[in-house]
């Protein structure tokens, strides 16, 4: 599986304003509302509901907010670089600065196991975190992630 499968330009953000845990995962919806035909309430409560379940945030301040949706006929992803770390209640308790946000179908669980694996052995690479936090904007950002590299 390749990050470009599921990640777009279109929904790679550097640079956005944090705030809180919520604020957040309420922006994610409206931004991926806003380039797909999904609706941005329904991605909310669905990431909320997820959460609930357990914090997202696996630690080096990386979460990986995912949720299925009925709606959602392919995997869709975003990244969002924040401006400054927020609490994602994460299981080192580290603020969270890097955020990619996972949607995808309903019946898709196997595929949907193999995307978080994939995201989580590439966002444990010290090296590309460190990347993706000194991109100074989303065209560089999205790169560094499909890439997965710096360079």
């Amino acid at each position: 599986m390749q990050i470009s499968q599921i990640l777009s330009p279109q929904l790679t953000f550097a640079a956005v304003e944090g705030g809180s845990k919520k604020r957040v995962l309420e922006l994610i919806g409206k931004l991926i509302a806003q380039h797909t035909q999904l609706d941005a309430d329904t991605i909310y409560e669905s990431l909320i509901a997820r959460e609930k379940l357990g914090s997202t945030g696996f630690g080096n301040g990386i979460a990986i907010p995912h949720c299925r949706l009925e709606q959602c006929n392919e995997a869709v992803g975003a990244l969002l670089q924040l401006d400054d770390g927020i609490d994602f209640d994460s299981l080192d308790g580290a603020p969270v600065d890097l955020i990619f946000v996972l949607l995808v179908p309903h019946e898709a669980t196997e595929q949907h196991l193999q995307i978080l694996k994939t995201l989580a052995e590439r966002l444990d690479q010290e090296e590309l975190r460190e990347a993706l936090r000194q991109a100074p904007d989303a065209q560089t950002l999205y790169r560094v992630m499909v890439d997965g590299h710096g360079s």
